[in-house]
């Protein structure tokens, strides 16, 4: 049996990507409020409609880990890797993400973020 149990991953890899997500958007948002778009309206609102639906997912993410006794620490980032350590319970299991999975892997969040309706 694992340390961690599998019903947590899908929460881990939330406290992961979330935050980095909330502070991507948050720059785009500022990015089109100095831009020089002539409607800057209808994307603002896009972006603010995604950032709203991330952070009630990331405040909902959290109260379960914190229920679950889960912690995502961010150790070391390299040029390939980015190293986390997930701890569930006191377990610890070191996990190398890489650096492209990443990146891509928040683009497809983004993604569903902004089509989602009216969240």
């Amino acid at each position: 049996m694992p340390l961690i149990p599998t019903e947590a991953h899908p929460y881990f890899e939330k406290m992961i990507y979330l935050p980095m997500i909330i502070q991507i958007l948050e720059r785009d948002r500022e990015t089109i409020e100095i831009s020089s778009l002539k409607l800057k309206g209808p994307y603002i609102k896009i972006v603010e409609r995604a950032l709203n639906a991330v952070k009630t997912d990331l405040k909902n993410t959290n109260i379960y880990a914190r229920n679950k006794n889960m912690k995502v620490i961010k150790k070391v980032k390299g040029d390939t890797f980015t190293e986390y350590v997930l701890i569930h319970n006191g377990y610890e299991d070191k996990r190398h993400y890489l650096n492209a999975r990443l990146r891509n892997r928040t683009e497809e969040l983004i993604n569903e973020y902004f089509t989602m309706k009216g969240k």
